[in-house]
């Protein structure tokens, strides 16, 4: 008689992987052509001056240089304004 009683099923034991999200290079740091500056979800840093923007809103280097961020005030559809942040590589 080899046999196991049958146990009964958990339904919360799977856990996604972590997607290691957030701001990879700072202000003032040196990049090269192709770096990752910020991985994130939707654009809540704009791309500024030789910045790219990847298929799930990855920002990385277009020209090597200097990472600089800056805010700038936009306007919303329904005419409020908003401080946004900007990334740039001078």
């Amino acid at each position: 008689m080899a046999h196991t009683k049958a146990g009964g099923t958990a339904k919360n034991l799977r856990d996604s992987n972590p997607k290691y999200l957030g701001v990879k290079r700072s202000d003032g740091q040196k990049v090269g052509i192709g770096e990752v500056i910020v991985r994130q979800r939707g654009t809540k840093i704009l791309p500024g001056k030789n910045i790219g923007v990847g298929h799930d809103h990855t920002l990385f280097a277009r020209t090597s240089g200097i990472v600089h961020f800056r805010t700038k005030r936009k306007m919303n559809f329904d005419g409020r304004s908003k401080s946004r942040n900007i990334v740039d590589v001078v």
